[in-house]
């Protein structure tokens, strides 16, 4: 099974992608750790993503789509979650072409829905542990009363410098004019789902298990 987590900025994609991962076997897709990956792998395209990176430059999606095909290549026993890509129409069509090409079909686009004060307010409210990572939330999941991450008992928390309201509020500009169409363009394929991004983890995740077992 191979599906697109669709959604903007907070909505919780990663989160749900590593719980498909674990609970499935699928393979996520995140198009910023496979540049980080192809950048260190030492491999000719990889080099050609240092370059590109190391100069500052936006990577191609002609880069993107060959990452994304090295990984069709190998073993997709449980498919794949495509996370953070398409981004735009043209990627959406080049993803298309990719999959026909290796006998491969999108099962489904699931579309985690969101209020955009609501999500604001939650991702202002987030931070992670410094030394492992694990995210809290000042309203939802507050750091411990005795300021020890519950997971590894790191003292050090941290927030994401444009996690704050101007720059959400910017991001999501970005995406609703880029992204957005995608909703349009899969709903007429008939490949699109939609969750209530907004709710707890389990629910989502509760949700989209609906989705891909219908």
């Amino acid at each position: 099974m191979n599906i697109i987590l669709l959604g903007p900025p907070g909505a919780g994609k990663g989160t749900q992608a590593r719980i498909l991962v674990e609970s499935r076997g699928m393979i996520q897709l995140s198009t910023g750790e496979m540049l980080r990956e192809a950048k260190s792998s030492g491999s000719e395209m990889g080099k050609k993503v240092a370059a590109i990176m190391d100069a500052g430059e936006l990577v191609t999606d002609e880069i993107v789509i060959g990452l994304i095909e090295e990984k069709l290549s190998g073993d997709n026993a449980g498919g794949f979650i495509f996370d953070g890509f398409p981004r735009t129409l043209a990627q959406a069509d080049a993803l298309g072409e990719l999959l026909e090409k290796h006998g491969a079909t999108l099962e489904a686009v699931v579309e985690m829905r969101v209020d955009d004060d609501e999500l604001v307010s939650r991702i202002t409210a987030r931070s992670t542990c410094g030394d492992c990572g694990e995210g809290y939330n000042d309203v939802s999941k507050p750091i411990p009363a005795d300021g020890r991450c519950t997971n590894c008992g790191g003292t050090e928390f941290k927030r994401r410098a444009d996690d704050n309201e101007e720059s959400l509020r910017t991001r999501l500009m970005e995406y609703y004019k880029k992204t957005s169409p995608l909703i349009g363009y899969y709903y007429a394929k008939g490949n699109l789902r939609s969750v209530n991004g907004l709710g707890e983890i389990d629910e989502v995740a509760g949700e989209i298990k609906v989705v891909l077992d219908a």
